[in-house]
């Protein structure tokens, strides 16, 4: 997370599971079309990825190394598996997201808390989708084909279309979107209205790499940047009960009064957390967990607390 003056510019969310960028591995070639450069690789995790840059040689069978460019990114009704090219390198683990930074230039610190924790509101927001500022609003969801990036409010077009471009600009940073962003400004009729917002987006997203369409008649942007990982966004919104068991276990070891440690949240969020999870939550905090379940309770909305043993 890039914190300045209180506010956060960016962040991004590394699940520490499956296949990330960065990876180089062997593996088997499972399944390859005739003649293609493409085809699907198992590696000794049991974990498939689409493999491009096959050797014409290489059969179905065959040893191939590998790295892992993008990471899986489940959808909705579907899932993108990881891909990855065919290396010489040599075997590596995938970089850890501070070892990722520091390789980019970028001054890191690991810390054990942020202060006054934003992950909350940082997730609150990635699940409701929609984010307002004074005279409008984003509503952005993330659909198969992009993320989508809806601009409604009172001000006039020309007017709200430039009001929202820090707003979008900022919105990218925070959720960590990439990829293919498609945003839908209000129509603005005149060209030099639409050369304002253009030359208003390339100031907001000069330091964020990136590949951008100049505003149609419709209002409509396209923005590609490079696709390694799903954004916050999608994370949430794919599955917002585990966001939520999360936050509930961020929570609960944050809790410095003493006693057992009672955890309440709504049902999905209970059932979310496995065992592995709890004995872990006990092993830090050393306390005895109970956990209640609550359906009036948000799926981000659960809470812990210390109670007498």
């Amino acid at each position: 997370m890039l914190i300045e003056d209180g506010q956060v510019r960016a962040a991004r969310l590394v699940r520490l599971r499956g296949l990330r960028a960065g990876l180089v591995a062997d593996a088997i070639l499972t399944s390859r079309a005739a003649g293609a450069r493409r085809g699907t690789v198992r590696l000794a995790s049991g974990e498939e990825a689409l493999v491009d840059g096959l050797p014409r040689e290489a059969s179905e069978g065959a040893p191939v190394r590998v790295q892992v460019v993008r990471a899986a990114i489940a959808e909705q009704g579907r899932y993108k598996l990881p891909h990855a090219r065919v290396t010489r390198a040599g075997c590596r683990p995938a970089p850890t997201l501070a070892e990722e930074l520091a390789d980019s230039g970028i001054p890191v610190r690991t810390v054990r808390r942020f202060p006054h924790d934003p992950w909350p509101e940082i997730a609150a927001e990635a699940l409701d989708g929609s984010i307002s500022f004074p005279g409008g609003s984003l509503l952005i969801s993330a659909t198969p084909a992009m993320t989508l990036i809806d601009i409604d409010g009172t001000l006039p077009p020309a007017r709200l279309a430039l009001t929202a471009v820090p707003v979008v600009a900022e919105t990218i940073r925070r959720l960590d979107l990439s990829g293919s962003i498609g945003i839908d400004f209000p129509t603005c009729e005149g060209r030099e209205d639409r050369r304002a917002v253009d030359e208003a987006m390339e100031h907001a997203l000069a330091d964020w790499p990136h590949q951008r369409t100049a505003m149609n008649g419709f209002g409509f942007v396209q923005l590609v940047a490079r696709l390694e990982h799903p954004s916050i966004l999608a994370e949430v919104q794919r599955n917002p009960s585990a966001a939520g068991a999360q936050l509930l276990l961020r929570r609960a070891e944050d809790i410095t009064t003493p006693g057992a440690l009672l955890l309440t949240a709504h049902p999905r969020v209970i059932a979310g957390i496995g065992d592995e999870w709890r004995q872990e939550l006990e092993r830090r905090t050393g306390r005895r967990t109970i956990w209640k379940a609550d359906p009036a309770l948000a799926l981000l909305g659960g809470f812990a607390q210390a109670i007498e043993p």
